[in-house]
């Protein structure tokens, strides 16, 4: 009987003990095991690439353009934006008519003599205007405006130097020079003529004006002295023979009385006279 009961207890510890772990149900998740699973690939879901870009795939990164042996492709290229059409470049028109320079001859002397191959002076320039005492208009007649090469060059010259000195000057206000292939200038050619202006080297600038008006002046009262004076000088300088001044304008101290001299009917404008080129 003894024997009977302990083999039932074996019995009944075997049982339990293998009854310990309960057989896995249909409700019941798999155990887990520490083998690989087979069964199905596996599968790791990617973190969400940031600011909502798309993730970073295994294509390849592309090559550095910057590469000198890069060749980019058709989609690397960037389209160059159209070029907007230009207008044609043209050239303005000079404000002022062109000097048609030639070698003079200014032939005789001034009080007898010829111009040969003159030059015309332009109506007016960017630095003058001419004056017609006659019509009392500007600009002077063509006729009235041929002087020889070298009067016309130094009177640009002079012109020059005069408003790099004092920007803010008027334009000079020119008169006479002489007729087309020089001569006579007298009475016949209106009001009281010249004895000289016959071969292209005597030429008449009226004063500068107080007011800036670009017309002679009507009394000694109303001369730009200090520019007057200017003008003088630079006449002088560059080589004028003979500045013949008005009797009342107070200019014949402005250089030597041999050269810069006073004679009526020039109180209104300054008559310049330059040697023959080359003597």
């Amino acid at each position: 009987m003894l024997l009977v009961v302990l083999i039932f207890s074996a019995g009944a510890l075997s049982i339990g003990a293998t009854s310990a772990e309960p057989p896995a149900g249909d409700d019941l998740p798999a155990p887990v095991t520490s083998g690989p699973d087979t069964t199905a690939p596996s599968t790791v879901a990617e973190p969400p690439a940031p600011d909502g870009l798309p993730g970073a795939t295994s294509e390849p990164a592309p090559t550095v353009p910057d590469d000198p042996r890069h060749e980019p492709g058709p989609e690397e290229t960037e389209a160059e934006p159209p070029t907007a059409l230009e207008p044609p470049v043209v050239e303005a028109a000079p404000a002022f008519p062109a000097v048609r320079w030639r070698r003079s001859r200014a032939l005789g002397s001034h009080t007898s003599g010829r111009l040969v191959r003159g030059v015309l002076l332009p109506g007016a320039g960017e630095r003058f205007v001419t004056w017609d005492p006659i019509l009392r208009r500007s600009p002077n007649r063509a006729w009235r405006r041929w002087g020889s090469d070298q009067l016309i060059r130094t009177l640009l010259a002079v012109a020059d130097a005069y408003h790099a000195a004092d920007p803010d000057a008027p334009p000079l206000v020119i008169g006479d020079l002489s007729r087309p292939g020089g001569g006579e200038f007298g009475s016949r050619f209106g009001g009281l003529g010249h004895v000289s202006h016959q071969n292209g080297l005597d030429i008449d600038i009226y004063y500068p004006r107080r007011d800036g008006a670009l017309r002679p002046p009507r009394s000694v009262d109303q001369i730009d002295r200090p520019r007057a004076r200017r003008l003088v000088r630079l006449w002088l300088r560059a080589g004028a023979r003979f500045v013949f001044v008005g009797p009342r304008t107070n200019l014949t101290g402005v250089g030597p009385r041999s050269r810069v001299q006073a004679i009526r009917y020039h109180d209104n404008h300054i008559h310049v006279r330059l040697p023959r080129r080359g003597g």
